[in-house]
């Protein structure tokens, strides 16, 4: 009986090692990203993200989309495959996503369409002269224009150092 209690004892040890130093623990998805990239550290406001961009003088990028609109369905697949908005977004942004309209008329500078992007400097100006390529919906982004966000990105992390 004795050896039989020192093998369980030996399994159930060597069990805990390889619980405690041979697994990740599993990754829960951050359920602000709704996609958009879970590395991110999404804020959940709108009020958030303006108090910390001021705080940590950074620029807050919205992402205005709906969960079942195809077209901010695209713009999300090709926004959380490219690596380097990922990277920039996580290291040099404050990120909000919303799927529900605001009454802040700052963000819905020329109407309420999705998706929208919006660029909102440290000084909580909205940037009117980020924007994408259509001429009526300014703020709208299509999958086709990734590397415009990017430049859009790129431009708005250059304005810190140059405007303010």
């Amino acid at each position: 009986m004795n050896t039989v209690a020192q093998g369980l004892f030996l399994c159930l040890t060597a069990a805990a090692i390889y619980l405690l130093f041979f697994t990740s623990p599993k990754k829960t998805a951050n359920h602000l990203s709704r996609g958009w990239g879970d590395e991110i550290d999404w804020v959940p406001t709108y009020e958030e993200g303006l108090a910390k961009s001021k705080s940590n003088k950074k620029p807050l990028m919205v992402i205005q989309h709906l969960l079942d609109c195809p077209y901010s369905k695209g713009l999300k697949e090709k926004f959380a495959a490219n690596a380097e908005i990922q990277k920039i977004a996580k290291e040099h942004f404050v990120m909000l996503n919303l799927i529900h309209e605001t009454t802040d008329n700052n963000l819905a500078p020329d109407g309420y369409y999705v998706p929208r992007i919006i660029f909102i400097d440290p000084s909580l100006t909205v940037r009117n002269d980020l924007v994408g390529k259509h001429p009526i919906y300014k703020y709208t982004y299509t999958n086709e224009d990734i590397l415009l966000i990017l430049e859009n990105m790129q431009n708005a992390r250059t304005m810190l150092y140059t405007e303010l």
